[in-house]
């Protein structure tokens, strides 16, 4: 009896494992097809969140003209990088405009993000490209997006043209399928331990 129970066990893991390969494929692919927006808030405080919100607006306004015209991921970052002291720049105004005197720090990084649901996508956990915005310390509730495709700069339906444009179908799947929560789970764990090791 209790060889029957290991095999059924280990039949059903081997079926996960087995099930997982292709759903993992998908998410690296993922995110090597998005590039992301991170904003630290330099703290918690009302004020403090309202400002990133502030730089959030003044960054997108900025950027929306050069993410509509970007047509891959790598010309989207090249042209962050090319523009990344504008957006300094803006980002220092804005904090400066409301009474501020924090300083800004701009950069492109590759970062773990967790699994984040972002209105009608999901976005499995996994390293992705970003531009990082920290506002003084950095310490409070950050803000994200995604840059490329412009999921966050767009009304849903012109969203979901664009990721059918960005994503292969299988990818298409994994980022619209609202039923995957438990394979999500797996692959979060998985991608957390593996950033411990980066």
């Amino acid at each position: 009896m209790k060889q029957i129970i290991r095999a059924a066990i280990t039949a059903f893991i081997l079926t996960v494992i087995f099930s997982m390969i292709p759903f993992q494929a998908n998410c690296s692919d993922i995110s090597d097809e998005v590039f992301r927006l991170h904003i630290l808030a330099n703290s918690d405080s009302n004020k403090d969140q309202s400002l990133k919100l502030r730089v959030r607006d003044k960054v997108l306004s900025h950027t929306e003209a050069l993410f509509n015209s970007a047509k891959s991921k790598q010309e989207a970052e090249q042209l962050v990088s090319d523009n990344i002291q504008t957006i300094a720049d803006i980002a220092a105004k804005e904090i400066f405009d409301n009474g501020y005197n924090y300083s800004v720090k701009v950069q492109i990084v590759k970062m773990h993000f967790s699994t984040r649901r972002y209105e009608n996508f999901t976005l499995p956990a996994g390293m992705y490209d970003a531009l990082r915005i920290t506002i003084g310390e950095g310490r409070g509730h950050n803000w994200w997006c995604v840059m490329f495709p412009s999921l966050c700069i767009s009304s849903p339906a012109d969203s979901e043209e664009k990721a059918k444009e960005v994503f292969s179908n299988g990818e298409y799947e994994v980022v619209k399928n609202e039923k995957t929560e438990y394979r999500f789970f797996i692959i979060e764990c998985f991608e957390t331990i593996s950033s411990w090791f980066s």
